[in-house]
């Protein structure tokens, strides 16, 4: 009888864990660039875009943090 261990759960989790930190990596560059667009070139189109990005983090942070809508 083969023991029942999480391995496979756990490195599919770190599999995860990894892909979201690299995710999260290249959202803070791309941040610190003011997401590659300039001040005098900021048109309505770009706050749609930021907007669009902020309510989708939104979304995760809440249900990350159990805030707004996945509060408790």
């Amino acid at each position: 009888m083969v023991p029942k261990t999480n391995d496979t759960a756990l490195a599919a989790f770190i599999s995860a864990k990894a892909e979201i930190d690299a995710m999260l990596e290249r959202l803070a560059a791309l941040s610190a660039e003011h997401f590659e667009c300039s001040p005098e070139h900021v048109n309505w189109g770009d706050v749609g875009t930021l907007e669009h990005y902020r309510a989708r983090l939104r979304e995760i942070t809440d249900m990350a943090f159990r805030e707004g809508e996945h509060a408790d």
